[in-house]
């Protein structure tokens, strides 16, 4: 299921992308072992509060989430992961965890860990679990607006 908003976002911008169906798969590694995609350019969205606010922090699927840095890019005084009640209606036209990682799309800050950006290419959930939509990192830079994080931060 690809959500609608997101493909018509991409068509209006002229975006190149391809879809991947596979069998469905609930966690990041399983879409990355299923569409033999490399974890380190398929991106894992995760939804987080930052002082109350919902945001996605969007990192390779073979990283954890790092909080700590978040906290450190944003000032904030609390950044946790949100629990699904606290996002489940934010996201009308997407299985819960397959997000896509366009917050501009959802009224929510994207921060993305660098790592990600040093690939030519990003691939992602775009809305339900047995599809990935990919595209070039700098078409999803320019429509995301992401802010960077990371090691090389």
């Amino acid at each position: 299921m690809l959500a609608s908003s997101l493909q018509k976002m991409l068509d209006e911008n002229g975006i190149k992308y391809f879809t991947v169906r596979h069998n469905p798969a609930f966690t990041a590694q399983e879409v990355a072992a299923t569409t033999h995609i490399s974890g380190h350019r398929l991106a894992k969205t995760v939804v987080a509060k930052i002082d109350g606010s919902l945001a996605l922090i969007v990192v390779p699927a073979t990283h954890r989430v790092r909080m700590d840095a978040i906290k450190r890019l944003t000032g904030a005084h609390r950044v946790e992961l949100a629990h699904e009640d606290d996002f489940k209606e934010a996201f009308p036209e997407c299985e819960l965890g397959a997000m896509p990682p366009f917050g501009n799309l959802y009224g929510m800050e994207v921060f993305v860990e660098r790592d990600l950006a040093q690939n030519d290419t990003i691939a992602f959930n775009a809305g339900g679990h047995d599809e990935v939509m990919s595209m070039s990192y700098r078409d999803f830079e320019r429509l995301a607006h992401p802010r960077p994080f990371g090691m090389l931060a």
